[in-house]
């Protein structure tokens, strides 16, 4: 039986030093093994500052005591219809409970309550964990994403889950056979509810 843990989630404090390195700390340590976008601390960090900026949204998940059990960032696009989920990190020691769905959830209704209509997310296949990893999915990009498959945890079935549709392939994105993989979700109705 796992321990349930209790969180709360609030805004990232662009003061706060040190809750803004522990952000950066869960990227270097959480995608180390599948991915080389934060390689060190100091890459990290310029990329939480950027995420913290007022006109991004970035969200902490903090247990009661304030330790950083994750954390979520979207910056607007299309004149702020659309809002593009980058990142989401989840500390290794508290996945597959909950905070990274609290997350998601929360930044959505956020990014509602700033007017968007959408939003979407790229989720890179770097190391082989889908069906499309190795593959070459020319010429016919859109074909092949009705055959995506999760090999091994990949995030694309998490966000699946979450409501997220598939809605686009970048071939070779990060090297031959490494795909960007686009999702969406649409945020409102057309009548503006949700």
């Amino acid at each position: 039986m796992t321990e349930e843990i209790r969180w709360r989630i609030a805004d990232a404090d662009p003061e706060d030093a040190g809750v803004l390195e522990r952000m950066a700390a869960l990227l270097v340590e959480e995608f180390r093994e599948h991915s080389p976008a934060w390689p060190d601390l100091e890459t990290a960090l310029a990329d939480v500052r950027e995420c913290v900026q007022p006109e991004h949204i970035a969200r902490v998940a903090f247990t009661p005591d304030g330790e950083v059990l994750g954390w979520i960032g979207a910056r607007p696009a299309y004149d702020g219809n659309v809002w593009e989920l980058h990142p989401l990190v989840v500390s290794g020691a508290h996945q597959r409970r909950g905070v990274g769905r609290a997350l998601v959830a929360d930044l959505e209704e956020r990014a509602r309550e700033r007017g968007g209509w959408t939003m979407y997310l790229g989720t890179d296949d770097e190391d082989g964990r889908t069906s499309l990893g190795g593959a070459d999915l020319y010429p016919d990009v859109l074909d092949r994403a009705k055959e995506l498959r999760d090999l091994g945890g990949h995030p694309f079935a998490f966000y699946r889950k979450a409501g997220y549709a598939v809605v686009g392939l970048l071939p070779d994105a990060n090297g031959f056979g490494k795909p960007d993989i686009f999702m969406a979700k649409r945020l409102r109705r057309a009548d503006g509810g949700t």
